[in-house]
């Protein structure tokens, strides 16, 4: 990658959602970093209703194999996986904003990154809660490029996305619709066959949503150029 290509660092609340929602990004930028916060097993057996749909016996099984899933897909693309020490909130021991803050903003602050990329946080409880702690760690870091990603699937649903951005502007952020520039020229099909790819080595998770249920993973990726403009109304 060029000096003069951005260094996209992309915050995944769970292990596939960079690539359904920033996949043919990701495979228009090798080299990539996508953060994978909520990626450490249960400390105690237990089982779920989304691992049991995912195809696993136990929580402990279903981390593993989707750690090996996501090894798969982020290999496709030429990303890094980095993954923090959190837990999902199906294993219901969720860190508290500010513990996700403070470690977002190091590891953040400790790459190379100048282009971040967060969730909107547009449905999904974990997701609300890395849009939550990115939001604090915006102002402090605005000398780089921000992007909020529109999550595949969760943006579906009605008024969703319109509800953040309006959450957005109270906080004083300014959303508005742009898509990380590409130096690296590839053509289209072949980030979309590189994604596509890329999305089928998440076997479980695609089990989990049934077919039918997950089409618009491979839907156009929307994004927002998020910028400080003021400060929040109180």
């Amino acid at each position: 990658m060029s000096e003069t290509s951005p260094r996209l660092f992309i915050v995944s609340p769970h292990f596939n959602d960079a690539v359904f929602s920033c996949g043919a990004l990701l495979a228009a930028h090798p080299d990539a970093a996508v953060c994978t916060v909520f990626a450490a097993p249960p400390e105690q057996a237990m089982h779920t209703e989304w691992d049991e749909k995912s195809g696993f016996t136990d929580a402990h099984q279903a981390v593993h194999a989707r750690t090996l899933e996501d090894n798969r897909a982020l290999e496709v693309l030429d990303a890094i996986p980095l993954r923090m020490p959190f837990r999902d909130g199906q294993y219901l021991d969720s860190p508290s904003i500010a513990t996700l803050e403070a470690a977002l903003e190091e590891i953040i602050y400790r790459s190379t990154a100048n282009t971040l990329l967060m969730p909107l946080g547009l449905k999904h409880a974990d997701h609300q809660r890395v849009y939550e702690a990115c939001c604090e760690i915006l102002p402090r870091l605005s000398h780089l490029t921000w992007f909020g990603y529109e999550e595949a699937i969760h943006r579906r649903t009605p008024g969703v996305v319109q509800a953040r951005l309006a959450d957005l502007a109270r906080r004083g952020i300014v959303a508005t619709p742009a898509h990380p520039s590409a130096h690296h020229t590839i053509d289209p099909e072949r980030q979309a066959l590189l994604k596509r790819e890329a999305v089928n080595a998440y076997e479980s998770q695609l089990r989990a949503f049934g077919a039918g249920n997950y089409e618009d993973v491979f839907a156009t990726e929307r994004y927002w150029q998020l910028s400080v403009c003021r400060r929040p109304k109180k």
